[in-house]
C-alpha cells in the first residue's frame, strides 16, 4: 500500500521528514515483539523509553542515534554454563529496535537496572524557533525600507563665543546696560 503525498507538499513546507516517516511506517512488514518496551511521557518536553531486557548486562548494549533514529541494540555475550536447560522462557537472542526522532529530539541518558533498560529523550526547542516578542515604539517615523528614523536634535549654530557646556550669543548694543558715568 502506498500513499500520495503530493497534496500535502502543494500547501506544506518543510514536510518531507514526516512524508518519510510515513512511507517507512507503510513500507514495514510486521513489527517485531522482542524486546518488550514502554514509552512515557514524563514532562513537558521529556519522555522515557523504557525496555524489559532481562539476561543481558550494560555491556551487551548499544545505543546509536544516526539520521534522526535511535536504533537500540542488543548482543548476546557467550553464554554462562547453566546445566542442562529444561525449558528455556527467558529469550537471550540478539534484537535491534529502530524508533523514529522528531526534530529537534536527543537522547540525554540511557540507565539500566532490574533488566530493564531505562533512555531518557527530551525535546530541546532552539532559540531560533521559540515566539519571540517584538516591542512595538510609539512616535518614530518609518524611513526607506522600514527602518525606523531616529528623530535628530535640533542643530545649534556655531558662534566663535561657544564654550563647551552652554552657547554663549554676542550681546546686541540695545541690550547692554551701560554704566552711569555721573
Amino acid at each position: 500500500m502506498t500513499y500520495d503525498f503530493a497534496p500535502l507538499f502543494r500547501t506544506a513546507i518543510g514536510f518531507d521528514r514526516l512524508a518519510q516517516v510515513m512511507d517507512t511506517a507503510a513500507r514495514s512488514t510486521g513489527t517485531p515483539s522482542y524486546p518488550p518496551y514502554d514509552i512515557a511521557k514524563t514532562g513537558s518536553d521529556s519522555y522515557a523509553l523504557t525496555m524489559a531486557i532481562a539476561g543481558f548486562a550494560p555491556d551487551d548494549i548499544e545505543l546509536l542515534v544516526q539520521d534522526s533514529t535511535l536504533v537500540v541494540s542488543g548482543r548476546v555475550s557467550a553464554p554462562q554454563d547453566e546445566g542442562e536447560v529444561l525449558h528455556r522462557g527467558i529469550a537471550r537472542r540478539a534484537f535491534e529496535r529502530r524508533f523514529a526522532l522528531a526534530d529537534h529530539v536527543e537522547v540525554t541518558g540511557a540507565d539500566m537496572n532490574n533488566g530493564l533498560l531505562r533512555i531518557s529523550v527530551r525535546q530541546i526547542v532552539p532559540e531560533a524557533l521559540k515566539p519571540k516578542r517584538i516591542p512595538v515604539n510609539a512616535g518614530q517615523t518609518e524611513g526607506p525600507h522600514g527602518v525606523a528614523k531616529v528623530p535628530t536634535p535640533p542643530q545649534q549654530a556655531h558662534t566663535p563665543f561657544a564654550s563647551t557646556s552652554t552657547l554663549a550669543t554676542p550681546a546686541s548694543p540695545r541690550n547692554q546696560s551701560v554704566p552711569n558715568a555721573a
